[in-house]
């Protein structure tokens, strides 16, 4: 034989025991149905539900815009948007977001909001 056929007989050879190491590998990784395992991550076990937990606002730390926008809201006739944006320094869709997300939701303090006879929106801290 030439010599570039040897070297192609070795290759054959070698490429297929190593391909019968390998797939004597692989079945071993089958489990008792003789099916191989899904390459998923293993479930984890779902945590069960907690008892909604009674909200406690918390009072804002002297100082910051929380508290500076939450004595806004106590105004007896409330405070419009532009008081807000101005109080806080945010654009209007950052103090809305906020009445709604972290007063509301996270405080758990109502927020009132009413359209005033000007047309201008204001908002204060529900009595109820």
């Amino acid at each position: 034989m030439p010599s570039t056929q040897v070297k192609r007989e070795t290759a054959r050879v070698r490429c297929t025991s190593s391909l019968r190491s390998f797939t004597s590998n692989c079945a071993s990784l089958r489990d008792s149905s003789g099916k191989r395992p899904a390459h998923v991550a293993p479930s984890k076990a779902k945590p069960a539900h907690k008892a909604a937990s009674a909200k406690k606002a918390t009072p804002a730390r002297h100082g910051t815009k929380t508290a500076k926008i939450l004595d806004l809201l106590e105004r007896p006739d409330g405070v419009t948007l532009k008081e807000l944006i101005k109080g806080a320094g945010w654009q209007a869709h950052s103090v809305r977001g906020f009445l709604s997300g972290a007063i509301s939701k996270k405080m758990g303090i109502r927020v009132e909001s009413s359209k005033r006879p000007d047309g201008d929106r204001s908002y204060r801290i529900s009595s109820k």
